[in-house]
Protein backbone atom coordinates (compact mmCIF):
# COMPACT_ATOMS: atom_id res chain seq x y z
CA UNK A 1 0.00 0.00 0.00
CA UNK A 2 1.39 3.67 -1.37
CA UNK A 3 1.65 5.82 2.14
CA UNK A 4 1.83 9.42 0.98
CA UNK A 5 3.27 12.12 4.11
CA UNK A 6 1.70 15.56 3.76
CA UNK A 7 1.90 19.06 5.40
CA UNK A 8 -1.10 21.36 6.13
CA UNK A 9 -0.98 24.93 5.83
CA UNK A 10 -3.82 26.89 7.07
CA UNK A 11 -4.19 29.75 9.08
CA UNK A 12 -7.33 28.38 11.11
CA UNK A 13 -5.71 26.03 14.33
CA UNK A 14 -9.43 24.40 14.33
CA UNK A 15 -9.35 23.76 10.69
CA UNK A 16 -5.77 22.38 10.71
CA UNK A 17 -7.13 20.03 13.52
CA UNK A 18 -10.16 18.89 11.90
CA UNK A 19 -8.25 18.09 8.42
CA UNK A 20 -6.11 15.97 10.31
CA UNK A 21 -8.38 14.07 12.24
CA UNK A 22 -9.93 13.07 8.80
CA UNK A 23 -7.02 12.46 7.40
CA UNK A 24 -6.18 9.88 10.40
CA UNK A 25 -8.88 7.89 9.29
CA UNK A 26 -7.05 6.89 6.40
CA UNK A 27 -4.16 4.80 7.00
CA UNK A 28 -2.18 5.88 3.38
CA UNK A 29 -1.83 8.92 4.86
CA UNK A 30 0.84 10.09 7.14
CA UNK A 31 0.98 13.39 9.04
CA UNK A 32 4.20 15.42 9.53
CA UNK A 33 3.73 18.75 10.02
CA UNK A 34 1.54 22.00 9.75
CA UNK A 35 2.46 25.84 9.73
CA UNK A 36 -0.20 28.90 9.80
CA UNK A 37 1.33 30.92 7.22
CA UNK A 38 3.38 31.07 4.16
CA UNK A 39 7.00 31.61 5.18
CA UNK A 40 6.97 28.34 7.94
CA UNK A 41 4.98 26.23 5.84
CA UNK A 42 7.50 26.94 2.67
CA UNK A 43 10.54 25.96 5.50
CA UNK A 44 8.18 23.02 6.52
CA UNK A 45 8.02 22.16 2.61
CA UNK A 46 11.51 22.18 2.18
CA UNK A 47 13.07 20.57 4.84
CA UNK A 48 10.85 17.78 5.00
CA UNK A 49 9.60 17.49 1.25
CA UNK A 50 6.20 15.84 1.61
CA UNK A 51 3.97 13.68 -0.73
CA UNK A 52 1.16 16.75 -0.53
CA UNK A 53 0.08 19.73 1.14
CA UNK A 54 -3.32 20.78 2.03
CA UNK A 55 -3.23 24.42 1.37
CA UNK A 56 -5.65 27.13 2.60
CA UNK A 57 -5.45 29.70 0.30
CA UNK A 58 -8.24 31.86 1.69
CA UNK A 59 -7.12 32.60 4.63
CA UNK A 60 -9.05 34.62 7.18
CA UNK A 61 -5.77 36.35 8.41
CA UNK A 62 -4.42 38.27 5.93
CA UNK A 63 -1.14 38.49 7.31
CA UNK A 64 -0.44 34.92 6.76
CA UNK A 65 -0.01 35.77 3.29
CA UNK A 66 -1.77 32.33 2.13
CA UNK A 67 -2.53 32.55 -1.75
CA UNK A 68 -2.14 30.07 -5.06
CA UNK A 69 1.17 31.98 -4.94
CA UNK A 70 2.61 29.61 -2.47
CA UNK A 71 2.79 27.37 -5.41
CA UNK A 72 4.54 29.60 -7.61
CA UNK A 73 7.43 30.05 -5.01
CA UNK A 74 7.99 26.27 -4.44
CA UNK A 75 9.13 26.18 -8.21
CA UNK A 76 11.78 28.35 -6.91
CA UNK A 77 13.06 25.77 -5.44
CA UNK A 78 11.95 22.23 -5.60
CA UNK A 79 12.29 20.38 -9.23
CA UNK A 80 9.47 18.23 -8.36
CA UNK A 81 6.24 19.99 -6.71
CA UNK A 82 4.71 17.91 -4.30
CA UNK A 83 0.66 17.22 -4.54
CA UNK A 84 -1.02 20.63 -3.89
CA UNK A 85 -4.73 19.68 -2.11
CA UNK A 86 -6.42 23.43 -2.05
CA UNK A 87 -8.49 23.38 1.14
CA UNK A 88 -10.89 26.28 1.30
CA UNK A 89 -14.61 27.06 2.50
CA UNK A 90 -15.62 28.68 -1.07
CA UNK A 91 -15.66 26.69 -4.93
CA UNK A 92 -15.31 30.74 -6.06
CA UNK A 93 -11.49 29.98 -6.42
CA UNK A 94 -11.44 26.87 -8.35
CA UNK A 95 -10.59 28.40 -11.44
CA UNK A 96 -6.95 30.53 -10.50
CA UNK A 97 -6.73 26.85 -8.45
CA UNK A 98 -6.62 24.56 -11.73
CA UNK A 99 -4.58 27.49 -13.74
CA UNK A 100 -1.54 26.38 -11.03
CA UNK A 101 -1.80 22.78 -11.46
CA UNK A 102 -3.23 21.26 -8.46
CA UNK A 103 -4.23 17.82 -8.00
CA UNK A 104 -7.59 18.63 -5.86
CA UNK A 105 -9.77 21.25 -4.88
CA UNK A 106 -12.01 20.39 -0.97
CA UNK A 107 -14.00 22.53 0.40
CA UNK A 108 -13.68 22.17 4.40
CA UNK A 109 -14.49 21.05 6.35
CA UNK A 110 -13.14 18.02 4.07
CA UNK A 111 -15.31 14.93 4.01
CA UNK A 112 -13.99 11.62 4.46
CA UNK A 113 -15.60 10.45 1.08
CA UNK A 114 -14.10 13.34 -0.61
CA UNK A 115 -10.43 12.25 0.86
CA UNK A 116 -10.95 8.93 -0.19
CA UNK A 117 -11.78 9.94 -3.72
CA UNK A 118 -8.34 12.23 -3.28
CA UNK A 119 -6.27 9.31 -2.48
CA UNK A 120 -7.81 6.70 -4.84
CA UNK A 121 -6.95 9.76 -7.44
CA UNK A 122 -3.58 9.31 -5.95
CA UNK A 123 -2.78 5.77 -6.26
CA UNK A 124 -4.15 5.62 -9.89
CA UNK A 125 -1.72 8.71 -10.92
CA UNK A 126 1.11 6.80 -9.49
CA UNK A 127 0.19 4.01 -11.63
CA UNK A 128 0.23 6.12 -14.93
CA UNK A 129 3.34 7.56 -16.46
CA UNK A 130 5.05 10.68 -14.97
CA UNK A 131 3.96 14.13 -16.03
CA UNK A 132 6.06 16.77 -15.89
CA UNK A 133 5.84 19.21 -13.27
CA UNK A 134 5.10 21.97 -15.06
CA UNK A 135 4.85 23.39 -18.68
CA UNK A 136 7.88 24.04 -21.20
CA UNK A 137 5.53 26.47 -23.10
CA UNK A 138 5.46 30.27 -21.99
CA UNK A 139 2.76 31.25 -20.73
CA UNK A 140 0.30 33.79 -22.06
CA UNK A 141 -2.24 35.19 -19.23
CA UNK A 142 -5.23 37.88 -19.37
CA UNK A 143 -5.55 40.01 -16.04
CA UNK A 144 -9.38 39.94 -16.81
CA UNK A 145 -9.09 35.99 -15.86
CA UNK A 146 -8.36 37.22 -12.20
CA UNK A 147 -5.32 34.92 -12.46
CA UNK A 148 -1.35 34.93 -13.34
CA UNK A 149 0.14 31.42 -13.05
CA UNK A 150 3.74 31.95 -12.94
CA UNK A 151 6.25 29.54 -15.24
CA UNK A 152 10.17 29.81 -14.12
CA UNK A 153 11.77 28.37 -17.05
CA UNK A 154 10.03 30.80 -19.49
CA UNK A 155 9.47 34.66 -19.14
CA UNK A 156 6.07 35.43 -17.81
CA UNK A 157 3.66 37.85 -20.19
CA UNK A 158 1.16 39.47 -18.49
CA UNK A 159 -2.13 40.57 -20.75
CA UNK A 160 -4.12 44.01 -19.75
CA UNK A 161 -7.23 43.86 -21.08
CA UNK A 162 -9.91 46.27 -21.54
CA UNK A 163 -12.76 47.08 -23.40
CA UNK A 164 -11.53 44.11 -26.62
CA UNK A 165 -8.27 45.96 -26.38
CA UNK A 166 -5.36 43.39 -25.82
CA UNK A 167 -2.15 44.78 -24.33
CA UNK A 168 1.04 42.52 -23.45
CA UNK A 169 3.90 43.29 -21.18
CA UNK A 170 6.62 41.14 -20.38
CA UNK A 171 6.82 40.76 -16.72
CA UNK A 172 10.31 41.37 -16.52
CA UNK A 173 9.82 44.74 -18.26
CA UNK A 174 7.72 46.19 -15.22
CA UNK A 175 9.38 48.56 -12.61
CA UNK A 176 6.65 48.90 -10.00
CA UNK A 177 3.18 48.42 -9.30
CA UNK A 178 1.03 51.35 -7.60
CA UNK A 179 -2.30 51.44 -6.30
CA UNK A 180 -4.33 53.91 -7.59
CA UNK A 181 -8.19 53.36 -5.80
CA UNK A 182 -9.38 49.97 -6.96
CA UNK A 183 -7.29 50.15 -10.13
CA UNK A 184 -3.49 49.83 -10.37
CA UNK A 185 -0.52 51.82 -12.97
CA UNK A 186 1.78 49.37 -14.35
CA UNK A 187 5.11 51.70 -14.91
CA UNK A 188 7.53 50.19 -16.97
CA UNK A 189 11.53 50.19 -17.58
CA UNK A 190 10.98 52.57 -21.00
CA UNK A 191 8.96 55.33 -18.41
CA UNK A 192 5.58 54.25 -19.81
CA UNK A 193 2.72 53.79 -17.78
CA UNK A 194 -0.37 51.25 -17.98
CA UNK A 195 -3.44 51.15 -16.04
CA UNK A 196 -5.06 47.78 -15.10
CA UNK A 197 -8.53 47.41 -13.12
CA UNK A 198 -7.21 45.22 -10.86
CA UNK A 199 -6.30 46.08 -7.02
CA UNK A 200 -2.98 46.25 -5.93
CA UNK A 201 -3.32 43.55 -3.78
CA UNK A 202 -4.86 41.58 -6.39
CA UNK A 203 -1.11 41.96 -8.22
CA UNK A 204 0.30 41.22 -4.86
CA UNK A 205 -1.68 37.36 -4.26
CA UNK A 206 -0.47 36.27 -7.78
CA UNK A 207 2.96 37.69 -8.45
CA UNK A 208 6.07 36.43 -6.92
CA UNK A 209 9.32 37.01 -6.99
CA UNK A 210 11.18 39.35 -8.11
CA UNK A 211 7.72 41.09 -7.14
CA UNK A 212 7.98 42.45 -3.32
CA UNK A 213 5.28 44.73 -1.81
CA UNK A 214 6.69 47.32 0.55
CA UNK A 215 3.80 50.02 0.70
CA UNK A 216 0.59 50.21 1.05
CA UNK A 217 0.38 51.74 -2.77
CA UNK A 218 3.36 49.81 -3.95
CA UNK A 219 4.51 47.05 -5.49
CA UNK A 220 8.10 46.70 -7.06
CA UNK A 221 10.76 44.75 -9.01
CA UNK A 222 13.40 44.04 -6.72
CA UNK A 223 15.54 43.98 -9.76
CA UNK A 224 15.14 47.54 -10.85
CA UNK A 225 16.51 48.99 -6.64
CA UNK A 226 19.39 50.91 -7.19
CA UNK A 227 19.14 52.03 -4.19
CA UNK A 228 17.36 51.27 -0.38
CA UNK A 229 17.87 54.09 2.20
CA UNK A 230 16.74 52.45 5.53
CA UNK A 231 16.86 55.86 7.39
CA UNK A 232 14.40 57.51 5.11
CA UNK A 233 12.87 54.74 4.09
CA UNK A 234 13.00 55.30 0.59
CA UNK A 235 14.04 52.90 -2.52
CA UNK A 236 15.27 54.61 -5.72
CA UNK A 237 14.66 52.60 -9.21
CA UNK A 238 17.39 51.92 -12.00
CA UNK A 239 17.71 54.95 -14.32
CA UNK A 240 15.11 57.01 -13.05
CA UNK A 241 14.23 59.91 -10.41
CA UNK A 242 11.41 57.92 -9.15
CA UNK A 243 11.95 57.59 -4.88
CA UNK A 244 9.34 54.91 -3.68
CA UNK A 245 8.64 55.13 0.21
CA UNK A 246 8.54 51.39 2.20
CA UNK A 247 6.63 51.24 5.42
CA UNK A 248 6.84 50.00 9.00
CA UNK A 249 4.26 47.28 7.98
CA UNK A 250 6.49 45.99 5.05
CA UNK A 251 10.01 46.85 6.54
CA UNK A 252 10.99 43.01 6.73
CA UNK A 253 10.06 42.77 2.89
CA UNK A 254 12.63 45.08 2.21
CA UNK A 255 15.57 43.65 4.78
CA UNK A 256 14.71 40.58 2.65
CA UNK A 257 15.89 42.17 -0.47
CA UNK A 258 19.22 43.09 1.30
CA UNK A 259 19.80 39.68 2.50
CA UNK A 260 19.18 38.27 -1.02
CA UNK A 261 21.47 41.15 -2.26
CA UNK A 262 23.77 40.35 0.01
CA UNK A 263 23.77 36.63 -0.88
CA UNK A 264 24.48 36.82 -4.41
CA UNK A 265 27.61 37.84 -6.21
CA UNK A 266 28.01 40.61 -4.02
CA UNK A 267 30.88 42.88 -2.86
CA UNK A 268 30.43 45.65 0.14
CA UNK A 269 32.32 48.10 0.81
Amino acid sequence: MKKYSYIIIDDDAESILKTQTTASGFSELSFMASASNFQDGLDLVLEHKPALIFLEIEPRNLSSHLSLAFISELHRFLQHIPKIIVTTKQKDKAFDAIQYGIFDYLLKPIASSDLLKTILKLNRANLEPQIAPFREEPVSVIVEAGTIPQNIQKPLMICIKSYGDYRYLNAEDICYFQADNNSTDIYLNTGEMITAFKTLKHFESVLTYPFIRIHNSYVINRNYISRIHSGNSICYIKNSTKKIPFSKTYRANVEQIIADFAAGNYLEF
